[in-house]
């Protein structure tokens, strides 16, 4: 039963801490976005390695690019929704063009500022940095996956976008867990169809397959929380042993973790996929949980869709095309 939730923001500023302790080489750099960064503890232990550039996201990048180019590795740290918007063009020319080893932390991911509006919702922004070549993109979904991806990605020479939401969470790792760039991590076994997620969605998925097995109904769960690399062969294992799969995602349906892992499916073992996020709008204002209930970013919503699946045939003894999108 997962009841205690937590702030991956937490894991994530108590870890990068730890890193820099020992590797001077660390440096923070922020947009004013000290707080729901969470690095006052880093500004206060390390004031000569905490920059703050102020609301200069382009400026940033290209700081941040400058000082990996002289050594140090940089950690960028600002809201998803202005960090990659306004800097696209650096993330992709000053970062993963020229191979920097600068770490682009975005917080606050998805639907997170919720009552903002649309000019605060982050729900583009893996659909246009999964595009840019050789930028990593990772997802965590829970404290321990966040501090083991911080960890990874520290020690990975080149550039990461990691996207973090301010959403607590359960956690949905054991802690055995050993995170890996590039590695799913299948949390419930199952072979009447797959549901993949990752971030804040995973534990809703486990949740689903809980309440789908009441009803006898075995779902896989897998954490993709790494978009790229993808791990293209869980998607297909999963494809072929269950014939049939739901992705859920704090994003759009275009571009993000559907859109991967129907790449691969279409590629390799062609089975009916069906996508939960937001599909193709602009998100309305409201609280965070009154948009996944909208959206149908809830247990009971993930659940339904995965009935849903099975009803209309795409069970693996009887696949349909590939299809759906909602």
């Amino acid at each position: 039963m997962m009841s205690e939730l937590y702030d991956c923001r937490d894991a994530f500023a108590r870890t990068l801490e730890e890193l820099a302790a020992s590797d001077r080489r660390i440096v923070a750099v922020t947009n004013d976005s000290l707080g729901s960064s969470k690095l006052a503890g880093f500004r206060e232990r390390f004031p000569e390695r905490f920059i703050n550039v102020g609301i200069a996201e382009q400026d940033m990048i290209g700081i941040a690019a400058g000082l990996a180019n002289g050594g140090k590795l940089p950690f960028v740290c600002g809201a998803c929704c202005f960090l990659t918007a306004r800097a696209l063009e650096q993330i992709k020319v000053d970062l993963a063009y020229s191979r920097a080893d600068v770490k682009v932390c975005g917080m606050s991911a998805g639907l997170a500022y919720g009552p903002l509006g649309t000019t605060h919702h982050s729900i583009e922004d893996v659909a246009w940095t999964r595009v840019i070549a050789d930028l990593y993109i990772i997802v965590p979904a829970d404290p321990l996956e966040t501090e083991q991806a911080v960890r990874a990605i520290a020690a990975y020479e080149g550039p990461v976008y990691l996207r973090l939401s301010r959403m607590p969470v359960p956690a949905v790792h054991p802690p055995q867990y050993r995170f890996g760039i590039g590695r799913a991590a299948v949390l419930r076994d199952g072979t009447d169809l797959t549901l993949i997620s990752n971030g804040t969605m995973v534990s809703r998925a486990v949740g689903a397959a809980e309440a789908l097995a009441e009803e006898g109904v075995e779902a896989r769960v897998v954490n993709m929380s790494t978009i790229k690399p993808l791990d293209a062969a869980t998607i297909e294992r999963a494809a072929r042993e269950t014939g049939a799969i739901v992705t859920v995602e704090e994003h759009s349906v275009i571009g993000g973790l559907g859109s991967a892992v129907a790449e691969v499916v279409v590629r390799t073992c062609p089975v009916p996929v069906r996508m939960l996020g937001i599909p193709g709008v602009f998100a309305p204002t409201g609280s965070v949980e009154f948009l996944f209930d909208h959206f149908g970013l809830t247990v009971e919503g993930i659940r339904a869709a995965a009935l849903a699946m099975l009803k209309d045939g795409a069970a693996k003894n009887n696949p349909s095309p590939l299809g759906v999108v909602g």
